[in-house]
C-alpha cells in the first residue's frame, strides 16, 4: 500500500505540495511513483518559469510510460532538484523527501485535496 504524507496537499493528478517551508516544494506522490514504475527521466520547469495551477509543467518518464507533471499551484519556479535529474530513481525511493521536484513561490493555489481526502480517493496509508 502506498504511503500518503500527512500535512501535505495533493492535486487530482498526484502531485504533492508542501507549504510548511517557503518557497513551497512540489513532488509526485508515492501512489503515482508506484503506478509509474521505475522513473528513468524527468523534465522539470526551468528556474524563473511561471507555472499555472492545473497545467502541465514537466514530464516524468518511467519504464512503463510517460506522464505529464501538473503544477498544483500558480507561481514562479525558484529552484529545481538537480539530484533527481541526475538520478531519477530517487523519486521512487523517497518521493516525499529527497525525491522532491521543484520549489515555487506561490501566487495562487489550484484545487487541492487534503492528505485524508487524497488517501480516501486513491488508497494509501497516511504517515
Amino acid at each position: 500500500m502506498s504511503t500518503i504524507r500527512s500535512g501535505y496537499r495533493y492535486s487530482e493528478d498526484h502531485e504533492w505540495l508542501d507549504t510548511s517551508a517557503s518557497p513551497a516544494r512540489v513532488g509526485i506522490s508515492a501512489v503515482a511513483a508506484e503506478e509509474l514504475g521505475d522513473v528513468v527521466h524527468l523534465e522539470l520547469p526551468e528556474v524563473g518559469a511561471e507555472v499555472t495551477a492545473g497545467e502541465p509543467c514537466g514530464e516524468v518518464e518511467s519504464t512503463k510510460s510517460v506522464a505529464d507533471i501538473y503544477a498544483p499551484v500558480s507561481g514562479t519556479v525558484v529552484e529545481i532538484n538537480d539530484a533527481v535529474l541526475d538520478d531519477p530513481a530517487v523519486v521512487n525511493e523517497d518521493p516525499y523527501g529527497a525525491g522532491w521536484l521543484f520549489s515555487v513561490e506561490v501566487s495562487t493555489e489550484g484545487s487541492l485535496l487534503t492528505a485524508e481526502e487524497y488517501a480516501e480517493k486513491n488508497g494509501g496509508e497516511l504517515t
